[in-house]
């Protein structure tokens, strides 16, 4: 199932619903902050990637 599952009808119901719940003010800064969180979970996520690396380089030493 997932995410692609819901198809372009499904977004579009799920954009009027958004439109009318937040309207449309409040939808760039809502936007702003989604993607100032996946932008640091991004981060956090490479970094916990990127750390067991490093260790095993320098245990390699």
């Amino acid at each position: 199932m997932g995410i692609s599952a819901i198809g372009v009808p499904g977004l579009i119901l799920i954009l009027i619903i958004t439109l009318i719940v937040f309207g449309p003010k409040k939808l760039p800064e809502i936007g702003s902050a989604i993607g100032q969180t996946l932008s640091e979970f991004k981060k956090s996520a490479n970094t916990l990637i990127e750390e067991p690396t490093n260790k095993e380089e320098v245990k390699k030493d």
